[in-house]
């Protein structure tokens, strides 16, 4: 899966994932940013080394140490006009999100952004998906920020000195004997794949699961979906936020019952309403179909920098104008995709990328990102973040913003993180194909004002 997203990235399709942090002031300088990275950065050995690929790909990429790593490279200094607000922030970012990483170099950047009203400041982070999903993000930023108010000291920067890297002609041989031994690989990778699950009796039940939910899957996938938010993107990107507050969502669940994700789903649901009626595009029984990652790593492979998720599909009930009656379709249909054990399943299904032969990976990979397709609409990733204060350097992070990247057809993705008792939105479209993307943003903070309105109102005598 890492290499896969390594393949797919091109000149209009960026693979990177993005947040914005925000914090109080007073900004720190240039080089204490500078000073503190480079003392975390034992921690995460990847951000000093890029990825090195084969000719004709007849192996798999590797990660080795840049022996030319430099930090004054990786961090950006900028402001916004101060007194800057939210509006410039998102332009900024936006622009800063819709530029590709440097494959020569480790893919991450980060930009210290001054000048924000109230005397705030924000970090701009961008990591390559080949290194991380959002779960590993999660990880990661709780690596390079505190969990102390008092913790300011910058720490130590320990000397560091690059592994010599592997030769290509050693790479390649390696590579070659790969693609020799891949119809091994199949057949051994059968009990393997099994052991992905619990048991074997597991692995039965999944199956069993999946056959018996295949007719509301059929349905599912054979529901007319929102085909208009489809078409092909450019390299730009418009980048805008919602925000949502926990206890909303639980005095909705308290009255309704289901989860937070239930409730999330049936926000964006009716921003995605919004949207489509404002264009006069909104039909009877539309949906809007999403795919829906899930985090596949158990607890003994957190911070793991790597890509471990699953996903399912939903479809989106757009077309219900009743807040009651939309959340009621998307608990169900969450209930049904639990009890088919789809994303375990999917799971399993996704492994099988691991035995392909390196040169039909990217292939395969390239193809599927390029291919048109109408069967999504969009990506919906929700990422539970961390319920306690952060800090870098002793300056509180009050907000964080997620960047999810689209691809394929896919011109809206939506990024939800949770951060303390908040839960924020970034919501991605391609600059050319969604100019009203901000009606989406503004819909989901309607979707959940509307159900805020129906579970507040008194009971009928």
């Amino acid at each position: 899966m890492d290499a896969g997203f390594y393949f797919v990235e091109d000149e209009n399709v960026p693979m990177h994932v993005g947040s914005v942090l925000v914090f109080e002031g007073p900004a720190p300088s240039y080089g204490d940013v500078i000073r503190r990275l480079m003392s975390k950065l034992d921690g995460v050995p990847r951000y000093r080394q890029r990825v090195k690929s084969l000719p004709l790909h007849v192996g798999r990429p590797v990660w080795v140490d840049d022996d030319h790593f430099q930090i004054l490279y990786h961090v950006r200094h900028t402001a916004v006009p101060s007194p800057g607000n939210d509006d410039q922030l998102r332009n900024l970012a936006g622009r800063v999100f819709a530029q590709r990483l440097d494959f020569s170099k480790p893919l991450w950047e980060m930009w210290l952004v001054e000048g924000l009203e109230g005397g705030r400041w924000a970090l701009i982070s961008k990591v390559h998906h080949c290194m991380i999903d959002g779960v590993a993000g999660t990880d990661l930023m709780q690596m390079l920020l505190d969990f102390r108010a008092d913790a300011t000291e910058i720490g130590e920067v320990a000397e560091w000195k690059p592994e010599p890297a592997p030769s290509t002609l050693d790479l390649v041989g390696s590579g070659l004997k790969d693609a020799v031994a891949t119809p091994v690989k199949h057949l051994s990778a059968i009990p393997g794949l099994a052991r992905r699950l619990r048991s074997s009796s597991e692995l039965l039940d999944v199956g069993r699961a999946l056959a018996g939910s295949l007719p509301g899957t059929v349905k599912r996938l054979t529901t007319r979906a929102a085909t208009s938010l489809n078409g092909p993107i450019g390299p730009h990107r418009r980048w805008v936020w919602a925000k949502a507050d926990l206890a909303e969502i639980k005095q909705i669940r308290k009255v309704t019952g289901g989860t937070v994700n239930d409730v999330i789903l049936t926000a964006i649901s009716g921003g995605f309403h919004d949207l489509l009626a404002k264009r006069g595009e909104l039909t009877d029984g539309m949906v809007v179909r999403t795919m829906v990652p899930v985090s596949m790593r158990s607890k003994d492979e957190h911070n793991k920098l790597n890509n471990r998720v699953s996903a399912v599909l939903v479809n989106l009930p757009v077309s219900e104008p009743d807040p009651l009656k939309r959340l009621a379709a998307v608990r169900a249909q969450m209930d049904d995709l639990k009890s088919s054990r789809q994303a375990a399943g999917a799971d399993v299904i996704t492994g099988l990328g691991d035995f392909a032969a390196p040169t039909l990976l990217a292939l395969g990979s390239r193809t599927a990102m390029r291919f048109p397709q109408q069967l999504l609409q969009t990506v919906t990733t929700n990422v539970p973040g961390p319920r306690v204060p952060l800090y870098f350097l002793g300056r509180p992070m009050t907000e964080m913003y997620p960047y999810v990247p689209i691809a394929s057809t896919l011109r809206i993705s939506i990024g939800i993180f949770s951060y303390l008792d908040q839960i924020t939105f970034g919501v991605n479209a391609d600059f050319d194909g969604v100019p009203d993307v901000q009606l989406l943003a503004d819909g989901i903070r309607g979707g959940f004002d509307s159900l805020l309105a129906e579970v507040s109102q008194p009971a009928s005598s």
